[in-house]
């Protein structure tokens, strides 16, 4: 008896063993499987290819037939959702894929291990849509970030049939952690590399800049767009009108030229406040006319180290439906514009610069045509006058008239190189050209062309307030003179005397009309008082009119 009871105990004894070396087994086949599943997740860095490799190594893990990852958006609903198992043809039927409703939305808010015997039966179930195949057993685990909920890992379907263990939510939520750490660092990968694309724009903007391109605010809004992967790039630039701004460039949307109210806008805003914004709902927080249709996320930046800083916005957008702007998309994009506007800056004083070198160019030539070769060319005037007194009166007379010639091409030398110093005043016009060219276009209605005569450096002294006037009341004598005097000559002098600038305009003609007295004149005389100057219209003995007009510098 005692023996049959011994080999009875012993044979429960070794089944117990071999249980026990099966569960070993198992175990040691989930660990490897787990391992297997961590070096799977950690094998890419692109955030895209490694969502997918956490539902396949889990799926494998875990042996279940279907697996999805849900990434959760700011608004707790699934931005992005990526599954495993469902044949594309069932996937194609279904259509839309899920939001986050369901039992699939108790784990967006509990985060929380959850299993499912049988998803119909669960309170929180709501079906699944026509073509969707069967599914009953369920497990869900979230997947944390440096302690912010990324994402949830879901499972279905167990190939056994049976349901999900504790054992399989331990080993879920194992895989999760490492999915978390390794997502993180795509993260950062990911990141890096924008941020990488970002300074390679701002480089290839600078250096496109500082070359002169045709267009730069179009070279810097498409640039803008194509790093920031966004569907719409515009910049926004303030006129004269304080209450609006004009989109200058838009590109992926056809708003440029529109006015863009300040108040309640978003550029007014960030013109108002100097600092970038980001905005998920452009169409709550922006002006239909400063973006393109359809735009769900905003990033407007302002152009702040230029001299226009309070004039330029850059606004980046992306279409509803795609991946919003996140908070180092902001900061990248901002460093981005920061770096358009020294490039800009930069780009600007670089012209001046090379604008101010030709202008020193320019009044050296002056010098070099006054000091040396007018001298040069007086001196043989006097040479030949000298030798003509002592010549017969045929040659005197041409060695006189080559005189002449030389007096006339030193009145051009002259006259080039008052254009040479009035065109080195930045930022004022040529008054002799100005002023030759009225008198041109008087000839087609006096019938002859004036005579017009220009001393002294008037573009180096007048100023532009002066110079107005000035042009005015040339103007305005050479009119006078075609409608009224019928005469057959005039003359005008524009001339620099004791620190006034002197106008002279002399004609042969009837001489003073009451018409003229009574509307032409006025002006001048308003214009010469407000100055300070004088104004005088005298008949001379001859006959004819002289006007005389003067204003102090």
């Amino acid at each position: 008896m005692f023996p049959t009871v011994a080999r009875l105990e012993l044979d429960e004894l070794l089944a117990q063993l071999v249980d026990r070396a099966q569960d070993v087994m198992a175990t040691q086949g989930r660990l490897r499987g787990l391992l297997r599943a961590h070096r799977m997740v950690t094998a890419d860095l692109r955030l895209p290819t490694l969502l997918r490799l956490v539902v396949e190594a889990a799926c494998d893990l875990l042996d279940a037939r279907y697996g999805a990852l849900g990434v959760v958006a700011p608004d707790r609903t699934l931005e992005e959702f990526v599954h495993v198992g469902i044949d594309p043809a069932d996937v194609t039927r279904i259509g839309h894929l899920p939001t986050g409703q369901g039992v699939l939305g108790v784990l967006i808010d509990d985060p929380h291990p959850r299993r499912v015997d049988d998803i119909a039966r669960d309170p929180n179930a709501i079906g699944f849509p026509p073509g969707h195949p069967p599914m009953h057993t369920f497990l869900g685990v979230p997947i944390t970030v440096r302690g912010e909920v990324f994402g949830n890992l879901y499972l279905t379907e167990k190939r056994d049939g049976r349901p999900f263990t504790a054992e399989d939510e331990e080993l879920a939520l194992a895989l999760a952690v490492t999915a978390g750490v390794a997502i993180d660092n795509a993260r950062l990968f990911d990141e890096a590399q924008r941020r990488h694309q970002w300074m390679r724009a701002s480089a290839e903007v600078t250096h496109e800049l500082m070359t002169e391109p045709a267009e730069p605010i179009d070279l810097v809004v498409e640039r803008a767009r194509a790093t920031a992967h966004a569907d719409y790039a515009a910049m926004i630039t303030r006129g004269d009108d304080p209450a609006a701004a004009v989109v200058e460039v838009a590109a992926g949307a056809d708003t440029a030229g529109n006015a863009v109210p300040l108040d309640g806008s978003l550029t007014g805003r960030v013109l108002a406040e100097q600092h970038p914004v980001l905005t998920d709902d452009a169409a709550a927080d922006a002006c239909d006319l400063e973006r393109g249709p359809d735009i769900g996320c905003l990033i407007a930046l302002p152009l702040r180290a230029s001299t226009d800083a309070d004039r330029r916005v850059l606004l980046l957008g992306r279409a509803h439906g795609r991946q919003v702007f996140t908070a180092p998309d902001l900061d990248m994009a901002s460093s981005f514009a920061g770096h358009v506007a020294v490039a800009l800056e930069l780009a600007r004083s670089k012209s001046e610069r090379e604008r101010l070198v030709v202008l020193a160019d320019r009044g050296r030539i002056a010098r070099d045509l006054h000091d040396h070769v007018i001298q040069r060319m007086f001196a043989v005037a006097l040479g030949i006058q000298d030798v003509a007194q002592y010549e017969k009166t045929a040659n005197a007379d041409r060695l006189n008239g080559f005189v002449e010639d030389i007096d006339a091409t030193i009145k051009d030398i002259r006259r080039s190189i008052f254009e040479l110093r009035g065109t080195a005043q930045l930022g004022r016009g040529n008054l002799r050209s100005a002023v030759e060219k009225i008198a041109a276009d008087a000839k087609a209605g006096l019938g002859f062309a004036p005579t017009v005569t220009c001393a002294g450096p008037l573009d180096t002294v007048v100023d532009d307030t002066l110079a107005a006037h000035l042009l005015a009341v040339v103007r305005e004598a050479v009119s006078n003179a075609a409608r009224h005097a019928h005469a057959t000559a005039l003359r005008v002098s524009v001339r620099l005397e004791n620190d006034e600038i002197v106008i002279d305009a002399e004609d042969d003609g009837v001489g003073i009309g009451d018409a003229v007295r009574s509307s032409g004149l006025t002006n001048l005389r308003e214009r010469a008082d407000s100055l300070g100057g004088t104004f005088r219209l005298t008949v001379p003995t001859g006959g004819g009119t002289h006007l005389r007009w003067t204003a102090p510098i």
